[in-house]
């Protein structure tokens, strides 16, 4: 499925749509350049999520463990594996897949070994260099679902849809 998401308030909407329809054990991979987009769709989805605590980038962490001030919902990780040299790397942040939504950004070489099936969202947008970085700018957003028996295209898929027909 592919997208236009014309700003960077619309990349939060789709975060907080995919907020609405995941569950525990989904890994969603995020992938795109520097300032595409990747964590404003983890703040949208953070914010939906009614997080204890904001979302921001965990670059220098590579993981952060939000809790839910909703009871029903799971915990979100968002994870940075841009420093991870290796999949061992990440084994050692002992992260629950299983009772957790989580949230990679540049983990698509590592996304088998947090699960066998995973959602991945490409983020594209043109950027003219490191001063356009902030500036709002159309992005393409790509989702694709891998692994077998992944059924998380047909959860989002429909949502996704709505998304897309309510920005015309």
């Amino acid at each position: 499925m592919k997208l236009v998401v014309d700003t960077s308030a619309a990349m939060e909407q789709l975060g907080a749509v995919l907020a609405g329809v995941a569950r525990a054990g989904d890994v969603i991979v995020l992938t795109g350049e520097l300032g595409a987009g990747k964590t404003t769709l983890a703040r949208g989805m953070g914010d939906a999520m009614e997080l204890e605590t904001p979302v921001s980038s965990p670059t220098f962490i590579v993981a952060r463990h939000h809790r839910s001030h909703n009871p029903e919902r799971p915990p979100l990780v968002h994870l940075d594996a841009y420093r991870l040299g290796s999949s061992a790397e990440l084994d050692e942040l002992d992260i629950d897949v299983e009772h957790s939504i989580v949230l990679a950004e540049w983990a698509a070489e590592y996304a088998q070994a947090l699960s066998n099936q995973w959602l991945e969202i490409g983020v594209q947008r043109p950027i003219g260099g490191a001063e356009d970085v902030e500036s709002d700018q159309p992005r393409e957003v790509s989702i694709s679902a891998h692994g077998e028996d992944n059924d998380m295209m047909a959860r989002f898929g429909a949502a996704l849809e709505d998304f897309r027909v309510s920005r015309g």
